[in-house]
């Protein structure tokens, strides 16, 4: 995973409450076991028309939200299946922070392992930005992840909760595997001092 960097980027508004895993990623596209590509599949069902073609009412659609950075939307975002390819799809697409009121927990979990920032904001707060995206072309916020600090170029800001642990994590692109391999050598010495039993046929 690579370190989580500061960053500026435009903001795309989904207006939608309790967004859950399976509308972010169809069931068709678990298939994968990789992670690149399956921004194709992100919001399917919304995105496309039924015909394959583009829907344009969706705001991933607009020419002035593609290219986006950060997604806001409203509370519960990522409710629904345990899936990372959700997260995975989010990322492929081109973002790196979500912002909304609350998350699922396994939702939360699972952006904080793959380097996808989850920012809790309060309704207020997220209601502004809703009315910013909407009202101003390209639209922007800064993601001061340092200092838990989110700006945009009129003088607006926020500051969001992160627990240490997962923002350390986050800074330092640390997943799984390697908050495992911090620990080679003490696991090294451990196996040198206990090797596994032969056992012949």
């Amino acid at each position: 995973m690579n370190p989580f960097k500061n960053f500026t980027a435009q903001v795309a508004p989904l207006d939608r409450a309790n967004v859950d895993t399976d509308q972010i990623i169809p069931k068709q596209f678990l298939k994968a076991v990789v992670r690149t590509g399956l921004g194709n599949g992100l919001f399917f069902d919304w995105r496309l028309n039924p015909d394959g073609k583009e829907n344009p009412d969706f705001v991933l659609n607009r020419a002035r939200f593609k290219g986006s950075g950060v997604l806001v939307a409203r509370q519960n975002f990522g409710s629904g299946s345990s899936r990372e390819h959700a997260v995975w799809a989010l990322a492929d697409f081109g973002f790196r922070a979500v912002i909304a009121p609350s998350f699922a927990d396994i939702f939360h979990n699972n952006c904080i392992k793959n380097g996808l920032l989850p920012i809790e904001l309060q309704p207020d707060e997220v209601e502004h930005l809703m009315r910013a995206a909407s009202d101003y072309e390209s639209y922007r916020l800064t993601i001061d992840l340092v200092n838990q600090k989110v700006s945009d170029d009129f003088g607006w800001s926020a500051h969001f909760e992160i627990e240490p642990f997962q923002k350390k994590c986050l800074l330092e692109g640390l997943d799984d595997i390697a908050l495992t391999l911090v620990h080679e050598k003490e696991i090294a010495a451990y196996e040198g001092k206990h090797p596994t039993p032969y056992r012949g046929a």
